[in-house]
């Protein structure tokens, strides 16, 4: 990367790190991008701001596609690219913003992994195996109960500590993305499930940490003892879908795509939806709007006057 670029991109991430509050790993996914594209800029003697064209954003795009990237990676690095431009003109770095007008290729906005109400009830029934008192069982059910409730991201999942969950009050805090916290409602199975975990299973966890100062914080902990890893999180989605028979592609964001959709489909609206899930925006929310057409139809049925 040139000079010409180095000075932009180091103020770009520090204002999306800093003064927006992005959290780590997007911020590194904005770079990643970003470094990615000046270098492909540089290839064409591209070595300033203002010397990016329209064109050279489009050919951009066209040459992620022929290295066969999928839409949904072109529509992220547009993005990425989109924020790098808008900065720019607003650092008056560049006299236009070139990239405004190229939009996403089609097929990126495709519909997230979603599991019927029954897929979930069998998932979270095979979790608590007949009523183990295991504390990798217990410990198992309640997290998995818990994502569900909450709609919350792995991420957050992983980072919630015992004093972000009031049982009696059945609400949860979850840390977001840029440290922005939400409360959200925790029902009464979520609650059973932690309230069983906490009283059987989380203590003898920590009592088997090697640990000089035993992990107190932490609500879920692993095996030894030690805040719970978005990697073991993955395991533990993937082995229990597996053993409930579930043949769709499972990973913990799918628990978040059926809990959002599930409300949707309960009668929840959009914006009460956004606020639950942490969305910034309302459009990322409208995904789920489109899941279940069903529904949309027996509503229309139910509310427009003449629809029959």
């Amino acid at each position: 990367m040139t000079n010409g670029f180095t000075r932009l991109t180091e103020q770009f991430l520090v204002h999306i790190g800093v003064e927006r509050g992005l959290a780590t790993a997007t911020v590194t996914a904005y770079e990643s991008d970003i470094a990615k594209y000046i270098d492909w800029l540089e290839t064409r003697g591209i070595h300033e701001p203002d010397a990016i064209t329209k064109q050279d954003v489009e050919d951009y795009i066209a040459a992620l596609d022929q290295a066969g990237e999928s839409a949904r990676s072109k529509a992220r690095r547009l993005a990425s690219i989109h924020e790098f431009h808008r900065f720019a003109l607003g650092q008056h770095a560049v006299t236009a913003d070139v990239s405004a007008a190229v939009k996403a290729p089609k097929g990126a906005s495709t519909l997230p992994d979603v599991l019927t109400v029954d897929e979930v009830t069998r998932l979270l029934d095979t979790a608590a195996v007949g009523g183990s008192t295991d504390p990798v069982v217990l410990r198992d059910k309640a997290l998995l109960e818990f994502m569900y409730a909450t709609g919350c991201r792995v991420s957050e999942a992983t980072g919630t500590n015992l004093d972000d969950i009031d049982l009696d009050e059945h609400i949860a805090r979850l840390m977001g993305k840029g440290s922005k916290q939400r409360l959200v409602p925790l029902g009464s199975y979520a609650c059973r499930a932690i309230t069983a975990y906490l009283n059987a299973g989380r203590g003898e966890l920590e009592r088997r940490s090697s640990a000089k100062i035993p992990e107190r914080r932490a609500l879920f902990l692993n095996k030894r003892g030690k805040r719970i890893s978005r990697q073991s999180v993955w395991e533990i989605v993937k082995a229990t879908g597996e053993r409930a028979g579930i043949t769709k592609p499972l990973h913990p964001h799918t628990l978040r795509h059926s809990f959002a959709t599930h409300l949707i489909q309960g009668g929840a609206d959009v914006r009460t939806v956004q606020e639950l899930l942490g969305h910034a925006s309302v459009t990322t929310t409208q995904i789920y709007t489109h899941v279940s057409p069903e529904a949309l139809i027996e509503t229309y049925l139910t509310a427009h006057p003449r629809a029959r």
